[in-house]
This record gives structure tokens, sequence and C-alpha cells, in this order.
């Protein structure tokens, strides 16, 4: 399935990412400056440019002039964060795997805005995860999803809503069955992968799932 590539305007320490040419790429804002850094061409450029440095709005405005549609400025005030509204326009093109880049660092709001975006796709019907060096994060809800003996590291769980039933966790180091998940006991945190199959499985309710190598 085609990909959507969102490249937002947070920390940013991959050095390279792979961009397949059937992949759509959006810059989200300042995300701009690392498409440029990266020799990143965007399909689609959109935000309210509030955190490009000027040369770079003198060269939206180019470029919005040269090739008109590659470029969505929106407004400052807005109910919408600029990373949500870019995944509405994937979403309208039919996109419904999502990877998300820079997503994470700078205003801690910011990094929460772009976690409960991973909730809207999850909750339309689409699949996202947001990337950072050592680093993934996605949403589990009311499924099972497995992972083979080569992934190592850590695995941390969280309750999206006030509670996640049904939580069973096999093959890791701190297995679970059945178990009740809620958003004031972090009982999920930093399990580890140990070299055999294993899977998480949520009845009812979603969860944040955390991977890190660290």
């Amino acid at each position: 399935m085609k990909t959507c590539v969102l490249i937002c305007a947070g920390n940013f320490s991959i050095e390279h990412i792979t961009v397949e040419e059937d992949d759509f790429c959006i810059a989200v804002d300042g995300g701009y400056a690392y498409c440029k850094q990266l020799g990143i061409k965007p399909d689609l450029i959109v935000g309210d440019m509030d955190s490009l440095p000027e040369n770079l709005q003198k060269e939206m405005q180019k470029i919005s002039g040269e090739k008109p549609g590659k470029v969505i400025c929106l407004c400052q005030e807005k109910d919408d964060t600029d990373t949500l509204a870019a995944l509405r326009i994937g979403m309208e093109k039919g996109y419904r795997n999502y990877r998300l880049y820079g997503a994470l660092g700078g205003r801690i709001d910011h990094t929460i805005a772009n976690i409960q975006c991973l909730s809207y796709l999850k909750n339309n019907g689409a699949e996202g995860i947001i990337l950072e060096e050592g680093l993934a994060i996605t949403v589990i809800k009311e499924e099972k999803v497995s992972f083979g003996n080569r992934e190592k590291g850590y695995l941390s769980l969280f309750s999206l809503g006030e509670r996640a039933e049904g939580v069973t966790i096999t093959g890791m180091k701190y297995p679970l069955n059945q178990a009740l998940v809620t958003n004031d006991y972090p009982i999920g945190i930093s399990n580890e992968f140990t070299g055999e199959d294993s899977m998480v499985e949520v009845r009812k309710g979603m969860l944040l799932a955390v991977l890190s190598l660290k």
C-alpha cells in the first residue's frame, strides 16, 4: 500500500530518510527546512509557515507562484494543527499508511498533539507511525500486533483512554494475560524483547506503543 510521508518541524536526528517513488511526501511547515537539508523534494508543502526562516518564507512565495497548488498556506489562528491539516489532506487523497518524521521534541504540547494525531489516524481507518533515531511510536486498537524474534530494545504501552481491557503480552520479559491497563498507572513501561517471537493484543480500547532501542 502506498505511503504518505510527513516531514514535520520538531527535533530531527535521522541523517537519512528513504522516500520511495510511489510515496507522497508532505513538508509540514518548518519541516521544509529539513527537506532542503536532506535533498528531499516534497510533493506538497502545508503549514502557516511561522517556523520557517525569512529566506525560506520567500522561497515559499516563489514556489507558490511557479507551481500553484504545491504550497497550502494555512491561517495561524485555526483549530487543526499543521500536522493534522496535512494528515487530513493525505486522507482525502486516499492514503492510509503514514510515516511521520520530526514529530517529537521541541515544545511538549506539540509532541502530545502529534501523538493524538496517531489516534486520529487509527480512529479513521489508517495506520501511522512516528519515527525518530532509535524510536518508533504507534497506536494499537482492538487488535493483535506481532513482533519477530529479531526485535530488540524496549516496548512501553500506555492506555490512550481511561482504560484498555484484555491486554495480553506474550514472548516478552514481562507477560500479561487479559490485563486491565489504565491511564493512571503506567504498568506497561519498559518491557523488553527477549529474542523470541512476541505479541501484544488489546481486546477493548487503545494503547500507545513506544518502541525504543535505548
